[in-house]
């Protein structure tokens, strides 16, 4: 496994704090949306590497560890003048050394899949990005019994805990700093949160997600629907976008209230899959790196 790439002008290092600039002006080459902001969040939750060219971004991959077992790796670009050389190739090999024997998960591009494949993921779903500024926030009431209100300090546990439930990885160190930069919705039965939706800045506007919801009375669509329905409402007439996972079902509501279907990307795991508890339900992910 080579720890450089193979032209001397290329260095490999470890992504840092001063490298954001360059990752960013590198992700707009390929017209991602991703703002400076996103990639300091993303840098700050997880680590990874860099390839340069003199003090040119050449290539880019991160990853971060959820927990002792899991993880999920992203972000991975290498520019266009620079494609063919292995760089991506490198770029995942380390990352993999670093990672081990965890769980990892990415999305891939149909274009990105054969390599993937050959480092040892498969393909065990489908994500779809839906998103728009010309939706119509439609009134959806919860499920008997349940009502909306706004998320409470108390409350990060119990988000913890739905979020890590409905996604298969441990959320402990990615809820609280999603919450920090959040607004966020509860449903409630009693005093006991029955799912939530975050809303954030990112990319060209706003997302939303994650939302988890309880599925243990086959409720789920209705609360689903009811808390991403409440942030489209608090998101009135702004750019939101929302990445759900095929097989929730979700894409033709969102469609039929104006978020459009713009990419779909296959979700792909190593070592295994993430161990979702089917009594909880993720119905829009953080983002396709951080899953």
């Amino acid at each position: 496994m080579s720890g450089q790439p193979a032209s001397s002008s290329l260095v490999c290092e470890t992504f840092t704090e001063s490298d954001i600039e360059g990752a960013h002006a590198l992700s707009l080459q390929f017209r991602w949306p991703h703002r400076s902001d996103d990639w300091r969040f993303a840098a700050a939750a997880g680590h990874g590497f860099v390839v340069r060219e003199g003090k040119t971004v050449v290539g880019t991959a991160l990853c971060w560890p959820w927990g002792e077992q899991g993880a999920t790796l992203g972000l991975v670009i290498v520019s266009a003048g620079q494609q063919g050389r292995g760089i991506g190739r490198m770029l995942m090999e380390r990352l993999l050394e670093a990672l081990g024997t965890r769980m990892t998960v990415l999305h891939a591009t149909e274009a990105g899949e054969p390599l993937y494949e050959k480092l040892g993921f498969r393909k065990i779903g489908l994500l779809h990005q839906h998103q728009g500024d010309s939706f119509t926030a439609p009134i959806v009431e919860p499920p008997p019994g349940e009502r909306l209100r706004p998320l409470e300090p108390g409350d990060t546990p119990r988000l913890i805990e739905l979020a890590s439930r409905a996604s298969g990885l441990d959320r402990s160190a990615l809820v609280p700093p999603l919450l920090d930069v959040s607004r966020g919705v509860a449903l409630v039965r009693g005093d006991t949160v029955r799912g939530f939706a975050l809303l954030r800045p990112f990319g060209r506007g706003h997302a939303i997600g994650p939302v988890a919801v309880a599925a243990d009375d086959g409720l789920h669509m209705q609360r689903a629907k009811a808390l991403i329905a409440d942030r489209l409402a608090a998101n009135a007439g702004a750019f939101t976008r929302l990445d759900t996972p095929d097989e929730q079902g979700l894409g033709p509501w969102l469609e039929s209230i104006g978020l459009a279907r713009v990419d779909t990307v296959a979700k792909m795991a190593r070592n295994g899959e993430p161990a979702h508890d089917p009594a909880v339900l993720q119905f829009a992910i953080a983002n396709q790196a951080l899953g």
